[in-house]
């Protein structure tokens, strides 16, 4: 069992959802199925599939969250003196030298990665190709939609 890397701020959220689904979702899920229940024949009961359905997932999110919590390595970058390096928990602040777009990513675990928000698996092409640089550095990384070509402007660990 690999321990995986995450954010204290991930860790967090994950164990707000975890108490959520067990202290709110489950009885709400319970009840749903005791209601369909009274119903009659459960053959032909469609609440009560679909209760039943809800259930199998809500519990294949807690085992999952309880295995993600069980492997947990976490980093708490405010705690580490910034060297100007890339690393795990970072937030860089790049130019795309090709098109001259100033973008920053914060390097995190895979439960916490979303694009969107500017936050990048530290195994995707990006974060492999940035993890371990610095300050300064030109960095050239392959990706799915072509090579791109970044300076870092800056590291911050916050």
């Amino acid at each position: 069992m690999d321990k995986e890397p995450i954010t204290l701020e991930s860790l967090e959220k994950l164990k707000k959802e975890l108490i959520f689904l067990k202290e709110k979702k489950r009885p709400q899920i319970v009840a749903a199925i005791a209601e369909a229940r009274s119903h009659g024949d459960l053959k032909e009961n469609a609440e009560y599939h679909a209760a039943k359905e809800e259930q199998s997932h809500s519990e294949g999110r807690i085992t999952e969250i309880n295995d993600i919590i069980a492997r947990a390595n976490v980093i708490d970058v405010t705690k580490i003196s910034n060297e100007g390096k890339v690393i795990f928990g970072s937030t860089v602040y790049l130019e795309n030298l090709d098109t001259s777009e100033k973008i920053s990513y914060k390097i995190v675990g895979k439960d916490e990665a979303d694009l969107k928000k500017k936050l990048i698996y530290f195994q995707s092409p990006i974060g492999k190709g940035l993890i371990g640089k610095n300050k300064n550095d030109l960095v050239e990384i392959i990706t799915p939609a072509g090579v791109k070509n970044f300076e870092i402007k800056d590291v911050k660990y916050v």
